[in-house]
């Protein structure tokens, strides 16, 4: 029986193919997956301990903190400062980034706990992860990631991720308390029939908007709504099954709600590195030079057929 691959193998593997490896990337993803485990038994015991609900504060971003988002934004600080290797942390929860006395040469943005607000009903939630090098400014482009991913708290709990080298997925066994590389190299459809958006603000989209979701529900082509709500659990059924997930700027909010740095950059790289398209309004976002660290932009991204359709109404 052949040995299953682990997600350390894996990355020891790729890196032996660039001389100018040093082994340190290997083990920062390796304390990203191990903060990963502890959030995942945490959440799978959410009914039975004080965790769930709301902790009483909003984020920076006026978003409401449940109490596992505290406990998630934490651990993960904690683990990755004490690992000596990163410069720079950046949180959705946090007003400004963290720097590291450790002089470590890797800037992480993170959202800890995506969809957040789903954990009282026990749907899918993600944490998001983005890598840079470190910089003299820690506002970097997109297009500068050394790699980005998420892990997907489900049923099953999975790692994706990509070093710009294809995009590859990981699940974990309990059993053996590893993840195991369960897909590699995966490619988003070229077209698919599933929309995500959240159609109850229709009334705030615009006509071009409105009318690119009129043509989804009139034309031939039988099309499915499936919204979550959680950015992990979309887009990760985007990257398997394809289509397109959309969260737009509206009357209320003319630049969206999704940050640049945690959540459209990452899952930018990710869809595009499958073979997909990310457009912010009708602009690859990975090239906005960003202007703020919680900076938030409007975003379409899925299959290329889908956004590229998109794209025509807009």
């Amino acid at each position: 029986m052949k040995k299953p691959t682990t997600l350390t193998d894996f990355i020891l593997q790729e890196g032996r193919r660039h001389k100018e490896a040093t082994g340190r990337f290997t083990l920062l993803m390796n304390y990203i997956q191990e903060a990963g485990k502890i959030i995942a038994s945490h959440i799978k015991k959410a009914g039975l301990t004080d965790i769930l609900g709301k902790s009483g504060r909003t984020n920076i971003s006026g978003d409401e903190v449940q109490k596992l988002d505290e406990f998630s934004n934490q651990l993960i600080i904690n683990t990755l400062l004490e690992s000596g290797l990163v410069h720079a942390l950046a949180s959705e929860e946090l007003e400004e980034p963290i720097y590291s006395k450790a002089g470590g040469e890797y800037t992480v943005f993170f959202d800890p706990l995506d969809g957040s607000s789903n954990i009282d009903i026990n749907i899918n939630v993600g944490t998001i992860f983005s890598i840079y090098h470190k910089s003299s400014n820690v506002l970097q482009e997109g297009k500068k990631q050394v790699a980005a991913g998420y892990i997907i708290y489900g049923s099953s709990v999975m790692l994706v991720y990509t070093t710009g080298q294809g995009v590859h997925m990981f699940t974990l066994d309990p059993s053996m308390g590893s993840f195991l590389l369960s897909h590699r190299d995966i490619k988003i459809p070229d077209s698919g029939n599933i929309y995500s958006i959240n159609e109850a603000y229709a009334k705030l989209y615009s006509k071009g908007l409105n009318d690119y979701l009129r043509s989804l529900k009139e034309g031939e082509k039988k099309y499915k709504l499936r919204y979550i709500g959680a950015m992990v659990a979309d887009i990760h059924r985007t990257l398997l099954k394809g289509g397109i997930f959309i969260y737009p700027e509206d009357k209320k909010h003319p630049n969206g709600k999704l940050r640049l740095m945690y959540e459209v950059n990452p899952m930018s790289m990710l869809i595009e590195q499958a073979g997909g398209l990310s457009r912010s309004r009708k602009s690859n976002p990975m090239l906005i030079v960003p202007k703020e660290i919680h900076q938030r932009v409007p975003v379409a991204l899925g299959s290329t057929e889908e956004v590229k359709n998109y794209l025509k109404f807009i």
